[in-house]
């Protein structure tokens, strides 16, 4: 199986959720499903395709989505079974520093003015 997913790759990903995410879903697999969902989800908070236009995007702007996307499917692999860190604590503290950046970066890319800096770059 390959990555299918277009922002982030099963690696990225993978370090950000840790070495003590669960084997089950920090797997190529889960994380393909879990990149795909996150894609739609950045693509409809921002209300623009990136996906569709990521080829023709200059290198910061593919870096700002791949740490959006790998932040939030990284959340899905550390939710989906969370015994295996040391202790519940830690794997929320994990999840709250992943969405505190992902929702900076939706932030920005949701500020029009920024929308057409990126795509006109």
């Amino acid at each position: 199986m390959a990555d299918t997913g277009i922002f982030a790759t099963t690696a990225e990903v993978q370090r950000k959720a840790g070495a003590n995410a669960s084997g089950t879903s920090n797997v190529e697999g889960y994380i393909n499903d879990f990149m795909t969902q996150v894609e739609s989800q950045i693509n409809c908070a921002t209300r623009f395709n990136w996906s569709d236009n990521y080829s023709g995007l200059n290198a910061d702007v593919k870096g700002l989505l791949k740490e959006i996307a790998s932040n939030l499917a990284a959340i899905y692999v550390i939710q989906f079974d969370m015994s295996g860190f040391t202790s519940r604590i830690e794997a929320e503290d994990m999840i709250n520093i992943l969405r505190d950046a992902a929702l900076r970066g939706i932030a920005i890319l949701r500020d029009k003015k920024v929308e057409e800096f990126m795509v006109n770059a």
